[in-house]
């Protein structure tokens, strides 16, 4: 048995702190878990309407004892209440009252209370601060929410952070008509987190899609490991909570705050998961992940019909931003539907049928069967002589090809059409826009698929160069590395940094040699476009006079686009790998990538396209070109560097300089972990 079962599937439940006033918590969840086909016991200090008065009691009503204690008692008492359920056999215990950590004051030893008699105890706890958990086919509902006596069985399940969050998902889901195979609040997350539910949904049956919600990640590689592990088996849909600053707010709600929102995002979509923006974009990918799942593709081409050209121009514009492939479909294809359409439409891709009507199966089958298209979305307004679902069952095509059908109409037809769809095994989406965010799930999942299909194989050893890491040494470490950088010449005379100038020849860079000082230009480190014997001595007079006793000359490089790529050890997650635009513009725009390290190939070459000034890198306006697979080469290769060497904390190249003549680092700091950075 998973450690969690006797959480999600316990044989006997004791609820403490069982109460008969109704406005009470203890009666609202005693009510909730009244249909539980289990002994379900009460307790009550008092001996309300005969509920037992002791934990030990209402343990030894149920046959083989409880595997489930559900807490309704005070932040205060929840330590003691903890230790008698544990030694009358509770292995599990839900807490959802709050006054902990998040509380401050005497919460904080309430909470280390808590702490303390789960370690000693060995309980699992879910909690403290959740509204609670269900399991609607068990037909468990551990919840204080009443409504969610009225959740269906479903297929996707709900791993959130937040206790209401984790309810908001599970009614849209219903809605949706997905429904909901397991859904758990995490809240304050002192025993149970998120990676431990993910790992119980490796085995659990019912679930077919995962809707994970986050705050904060308190074990980053756990729940990377967890994410990997279970995508590799069942599509994951994160939301990440954190773009914007609401730490204050984030800190009073759990306790802790709020991880960085885009090394979250970019480590999770690595692992495998599909990342959306919003509740309502997760509920639209888990719809249409629940039912089916594209093969591993770089690219998958998208299929598109649509009964009326202006939702379809929505759902072909929401695709092409998010980055999905709508191929232009072969003449052949063109052809056969030419044949089943008036000339009027448009019928390369998306295909626009105008009302749907005789031969609209046809249509549908040549769609599917074009070899550029993967998978296929529908959608039209709901009409009595038009069932979109039965119409893609009996074209034939929906046994060999993924298809998501969006439809809109009255509440009535949207449900007739809801069941059709359901009876013929089909995704149902309502709206265009969330069709389309549907759609992109599928293909992203299809693309997290194929580039997590490559495993890093990491053989870098750290070569025979150390610190101190002054420039030099740093551009002697990625030397070693491969990774080209300008000649130069180390001088600590000015006549030898004058004979450096005609070695190398003009124009050169003069620069302040120090590993005391990583950022020159800040104090006057740095001269460039030196080409003669007095502007060497007049950029040496200043370099002298900002301290400096050592020099470098360099050979300037040649003109083009700057990049900044760095590896460092993240507080959360560990080692990743940054690419962004060099300069302030990284910073402004925060247009970076991001990824854990070690990394694949195929998992660096995206890194680039993830850019919003990609553009720039692929010879705009005659500019350099980009060679993808060498920028991917040396993006590897300093994650390697990293993970090798657990005595560096960073390595960053500020600028790497994409020139028509390739990559080349003009700058480099390495930094010690010992170092105070």
């Amino acid at each position: 048995m998973h450690s969690l079962s006797s959480l999600f599937a316990p044989r006997g439940i004791i609820v403490v702190g069982a109460s008969s006033s109704p406005e009470k918590l203890g009666a609202v969840m005693a009510q909730s878990l009244s249909t539980y086909p289990a002994p379900v016991e009460l307790v009550n200090s008092r001996g309300e309407n005969g509920m037992h008065t002791t934990i030990a009691d209402a343990a030894a009503a149920i046959p083989g004892g409880p595997d489930l204690a559900v807490l309704c008692v005070p932040a205060s008492a929840t330590a003691q209440a903890l230790r008698d359920s544990a030694a009358s056999g509770a292995t599990a215990a839900l807490v959802c009252a709050g006054g902990f950590a998040e509380a401050g004051g005497p919460g904080v030893e309430f909470a280390l209370q808590v702490e303390a008699a789960v370690r000693e105890t060995g309980i699992r706890l879910l909690g403290p601060n959740t509204s609670g958990f269900f399991v609607p086919h068990r037909n468990l509902r551990a919840s204080f929410v009443p409504g969610v006596a009225e959740l269906e069985p479903g297929s996707v399940a709900v791993v959130a952070a937040s206790g209401g969050v984790n309810h908001v998902l599970a009614f849209h889901l219903q809605r949706s008509g997905a429904g909901v195979s397991l859904a758990a609040g995490i809240g304050a997350g002192t025993d149970i987190t998120a990676p431990d539910v993910l790992d119980y949904l490796l085995t659990d049956d019912q679930t077919k899609a995962v809707a994970l919600h986050l705050e904060t990640v308190s074990d980053g590689p756990a729940l990377i490991d967890a994410v990997s592990r279970l995508s590799a088996v069942k599509p994951v849909v994160a939301l990440v909570v954190g773009r914007n600053d609401v730490s204050e707010f984030a800190q009073s709600h759990t306790g802790a705050l709020a991880t960085s929102w885009r090394t979250t995002r970019s480590v999770l979509k690595q692992a495998g998961a599909v990342i959306v923006e919003d509740e309502n974009q997760l509920v639209a990918a888990v719809t249409a992940l629940a039912g089916q799942r594209l093969s591993p593709m770089p690219d998958p081409g998208v299929g598109l019909i649509t009964g009326q050209a202006g939702p379809g121009l929505l759902i072909a514009d929401a695709l092409h931003t998010a980055g999905v492939t709508l191929p232009r479909l072969s003449q052949s294809s063109q052809d056969t539907i030419g044949g089943l359409l008036p000339p009027l439409t448009f019928q390369a891709n998306p295909v626009d049928t105008g009302r749907p009507g005789p031969g609209y199966e046809k249509i549908v089958a040549a769609v599917a069967q074009d070899p550029a298209i993967d998978v296929v979305a529908v959608y039209g307004l709901t009409e009595p002589v038009a069932d979109l679902p039965l119409a893609v069952a009996n074209s034939g095509a929906a046994r060999t090809m993924p298809f998501v059908i969006g439809v809109d109409g009255p509440d009535g037809d949207l449900e007739r059409t809801r069941k059709s769809a359901q009876q013929h095994e089909l995704p149902l989406i309502t709206g265009p826009t969330s069709l389309a965010h549907g759609i992109s799930a599928l293909v992203n999942d299809s693309r997290g698929q194929f580039q997590r299909a490559e495993v890093p194989a990491s053989s870098l050893e750290w070569p025979d160069v150390q610190g101190p890491w002054d420039e030099n040494r740093s551009k002697e470490l990625l030397d070693a590395f491969g990774i080209a950088t300008p000649d130069r010449r180390v001088c600590t005379t000015r006549a030898a940094a004058q004979q450096a100038l005609k070695v190398l020849g003009g124009p050169v860079a003069v620069k302040l040699l120090d590993a005391a000082v990583l950022h020159k230009t800040e104090i006057g480190g740095v001269h460039l476009g030196i080409k003669s014997a007095d502007d060497m001595d007049h950029a040496l007079e200043k370099l002298e006079a900002a301290g400096a006793r050592e020099y470098i000359v360099e050979a300037m490089a040649p003109s083009g686009v700057d990049l900044v790529v760095g590896v460092r050890r993240d507080p959360v997650f560990g080692p990743i790998v940054v690419l962004g635009l060099g300069g302030t513009a990284a910073e402004v725009f925060a247009d970076i990538a991001i990824r854990s390290a070690p990394l694949a190939k195929r998992a660096a070459e995206g890194m680039p396209t993830e850019l919003l000034a990609r553009e720039l890198l692929y010879g705009f306006r005659s500019g350099p070109m980009l060679d993808t697979s060498a920028l991917a080469e040396l993006l590897v290769r300093l994650g390697d560097a990293l993970v090798s060497n657990q005595a560096i904390a960073e390595i960053e190249i500020n600028p790497l300089r994409l020139t028509h003549s390739g990559l080349i680092a003009l700058d480099a700091v390495v930094i010690n972990v010992e170092e105070d950075i």
